[in-house]
């Protein structure tokens, strides 16, 4: 599993616990970018591999060397869970289930599937469900959830991934990507939870801003030209 974190050594005690406790058979990446606080000494004293970026260098950079990590070690699949405790890790044996069952290349995590867990604003809502439009539009690809960063990758989009992974707004820029380059992606309902410590430095007005800016990054993403050859596209 891959951790990012930036700052969040309130939060992974919990998550990092649970994660230990319910997954003793799995690997536990934390990627510390760039943090101030405890961050690292904490997911190691929680049992945690940990890489240290030398600054902060955004999630796309964290969550990118996650995969580079996981390719040069050989994974099989990959989890990405984020730090600040909105992914709830009973929900991981589901992502990595769904990957065989589905046949999936790409499991991502939706709160929207079903009713209830946390939601964000509404006005996050609305943007999400904007984003999710212009994907399907561009795509032909229904995602409900296309901001989700609670996710399990099989190993062909992890070798992908570690070479294309988009570093502005990697959720939904990665989805656009990951559909025009052939691979399978799929959506399981998960039940999101608030973030445990700490707030989002992305509300107010400035949700606004953000998905002026990732729909046009969405809509560049959907302009380039598949950058893996169809013929090596996703299972049938």
């Amino acid at each position: 599993m891959v951790v990012p974190a930036w700052n969040e050594a309130g939060s992974l005690p919990g998550l990092l616990g649970a994660l230990r406790t319910q997954y003793p058979q799995y690997d536990v990446l934390v990627v510390n970018d760039g943090s101030t606080d405890a961050t690292t000494e904490v997911a190691r004293v929680h049992g945690a591999t940990v890489v240290e970026l030398a600054c902060n260098l955004g999630i796309g950079s964290a969550v990118q060397t996650g995969f580079l990590y996981a390719q040069r070690y050989g994974y099989d699949a990959v989890v990405r869970v984020d730090a600040d405790g909105q992914h709830p890790p009973e929900a991981v044996a589901d992502l990595l289930r769904s990957l065989d069952e589905m046949h999936a290349d790409v499991v991502i995590g939706s709160r929207f599937l079903e009713a209830g867990g946390f939601r964000s604003s509404w006005l996050r809502r609305v943007g999400i469900s904007w984003l999710g439009f212009l994907i399907r539009i561009l795509t032909h690809q229904r995602i409900t959830d296309c901001t989700s960063g609670f996710c399990a990758y099989r190993r062909e989009a992890v070798e992908f991934l570690a070479q294309h992974y988009p570093q502005d707004y990697p959720e939904p820029e990665g989805v656009v990507l990951l559909v025009r380059n052939g691979f399978r992606l799929v959506e399981v309902p998960v039940v999101m939870r608030r973030r445990q410590v700490g707030r989002s430095s992305i509300r107010g007005l400035r949700t606004v801003y953000y998905m002026i800016k990732v729909t046009l990054a969405v809509l560049v993403a959907a302009m380039r030209s598949p950058v893996r050859s169809l013929a090596d596209g996703h299972r049938t």
